[in-house]
């Protein structure tokens, strides 16, 4: 198999990984604090929609469902994304500390989330309050942490 294409399946499998260690650090945050789930995701995907000129068909009720798993899914391929993209530069001899890794991943998915709410008006991070930048970074923190873990295991390495 093509190193490239092994190191990008191997970073899209450690991108999985943390994102779904984002949305249960997200979930333990929205129970903890008895916060509401954000609107942004479908929010972005809506905006984004309209600027593309597609329309989200159905009723209200239908077109809200479908924007709700649609800005999901947005979320999980942007995880994915950019796991594979750090499995692609370790394919090509980029090989950091984890903590380097990690941090590289944190700021990828920050980015991949937030840049494209940030740039069709979604959302202002200029004029979030700590607490909403607690809640953003911190599950970032656990996607950028569990995905360098995860790419930093060899395949056929012995496991402890």
């Amino acid at each position: 198999m093509n190193v490239f294409l092994r190191g990008a399946l191997r970073g899209a499998a450690a991108g999985a990984a943390g994102t779904t260690a984002l949305n249960a650090v997200t979930y333990l945050d929205m129970t903890a604090r008895a916060r509401a789930t954000s609107s942004t995701p479908e929010d972005t995907v809506d905006a984004l929609a309209q600027k593309a000129g597609f329309t989200i068909p159905g009723s209200s009720e239908q077109r809200g469902n479908r924007l709700t798993g649609l800005g999901a899914l947005t979320g999980i391929a942007a995880g994915v994304g950019v796991g594979a993209m750090l499995g692609v530069a370790r394919a090509t001899s980029w090989r950091p500390r984890t903590t380097t890794t990690a941090l590289a991943a944190t700021m990828g998915a920050l980015l991949a989330g937030n840049a494209p709410m940030t740039l069709l008006g979604v959302t202002d991070p200029r004029t979030w309050a700590a607490t909403d930048w607690a809640a953003d970074i911190v599950p970032h923190l656990a996607y950028g942490a569990l995905a360098a873990w995860t790419l930093a295991i060899e395949p056929g390495s012995p496991r402890t």
